[in-house]
């Protein structure tokens, strides 16, 4: 045992070395203003929510107490799937405990070693350990470059994926969907996008990048959402033909080997998702705060990227800064987490700033403020 701990204490002491060590942060009565969650609407907070928690009639528990295909079927899981079927235009929902696991779900179901997937090469790390686990070849492509993206497809010798997250987690872009769904079209490749971060805040009535595209199950037949960003709640979904829904309930490794999503935790899911299609005017109230955000911060001359959406990154580039920003937000009352590598490139550490629709204008203000405050601390502005 002591061999094995000196050496967790040598891993611990390089990752300090090179500042990325991380650790959790508690919630508490004293916690700053958060601006790097992602519950984009405000939902996790709402009091209707916590409402339905205890709404809920006694028939739904609050375990499941086994998978989905042993006993643990809910009729209030089976409410939410055709909801959100319904709400996306595909023919049937799957529910999964977290978005990791949808993705890793969706590589055991379609990743067979005739495959290869393509993917953009700012892919949340789901998308690419699922391609890694099942050792199909993977072809990355560079970040939102559809004629890189061409060049992998024209190349490709056999069944292809193109997998691609619509609104990119570190930098808040939004992939070029249609342009995407149209070399699919042209190769043949199936087209399955990562709604984890366009679901519920993107679209017409909010169902995502690929509404707002204008695309249909025809051209991207495949579509997975998280219900823990604006939906406020937990646990993800994967919507699609009915053929490959009853595929992955039987191949899905992290479906039928996990304990199914709380029953009550669904038909509270279910609520926040009725409220999502009722309230457009939280969506326009998300963007006006990112507009507030971006006019105050490019006259505070506050580096920012090209993001229209909740992300904004405020790029630092090295680790030390960005921690040292950080640090500076959090004794001024404000919560933006340092993200560094190898979650982003080398080089390219930043404070992620989410926006939500429940931030107020004077609290915007007060980010603003203690941003430049940060930023000059470290000489980044």
């Amino acid at each position: 045992m002591t061999l094995w701990l000196s050496r967790w204490q040598a891993r611990l002491n390089a990752l300090h070395d090179a500042h990325r060590l991380r650790a959790r942060r508690l919630h508490s009565s004293t916690t700053p203003v958060c601006f790097c969650g992602n519950d984009y609407l405000g939902l996790a907070q709402h009091p209707a929510l916590s409402a339905a928690w205890y709404a809920v009639d006694s028939a739904h528990p609050v375990g499941s107490a086994a998978s989905p295909l042993v006993s643990g079927h809910y009729p209030s899981h089976r409410a939410l799937e055709d909801r959100l079927a319904r709400w996306l235009g595909r023919e049937r929902a799957l529910l999964f405990t977290s978005g990791f696991a949808a993705n890793l779900g969706l590589a055991q179901a379609l990743l067979t070693p005739d495959v290869t997937v393509v993917q953009d090469r700012y892919n949340h790390a789901s998308l690419i350990d699922g391609a890694r686990l099942m050792r199909v070849p993977l072809k990355r492509y560079a970040h939102c470059d559809v004629d890189a993206l061409e060049s992998r497809l024209a190349g490709c010798d056999g069944p292809c994926v193109v997998w691609t997250d619509s609104v990119f987690s570190m930098d808040g872009t939004v992939a070029p969907l249609a342009a995407i769904a149209e070399r699919c079209a042209h190769y043949g490749a199936l087209f399955v996008v990562d709604e984890a971060h366009g679901f519920g805040v993107l679209g017409a009535t909010g169902a995502g990048a690929v509404e707002a595209a204008g695309l249909t199950q025809a051209q991207v037949p495949v579509v997975m959402g998280t219900l823990g960003k604006a939906a406020g709640c937990q646990g993800a979904f994967v919507a699609g033909p009915a053929e490959l829904i009853a595929l992955l309930e039987n191949e899905a490794r992290t479906l039928i080997y996990s304990t199914a999503d709380s029953p009550r935790l669904a038909a509270v899911t279910l609520a926040a998702v009725e409220l999502l299609q009722g309230h457009p005017e939280w969506r326009t109230q998300l963007t006006e705060n990112v507009r507030h955000f971006r006019a105050l911060a490019r006259e505070a001359g506050i580096p920012l990227t090209d993001s229209q959406t909740a992300i904004q990154p405020v790029i630092l580039g090295a680790d030390a800064a960005a921690l040292a920003a950080s640090e500076s937000l959090w004794a001024d009352g404000y919560w933006v987490s340092a993200i560094r590598p190898p979650t982003v490139p080398e080089g390219t550490a930043r404070l992620r700033i989410t926006l939500s629709a429940a931030h107020r204008f004077e609290q915007i203000d007060g980010l603003v403020g203690a941003l430049v405050r940060a930023c000059q601390t470290v000489g980044r502005c």
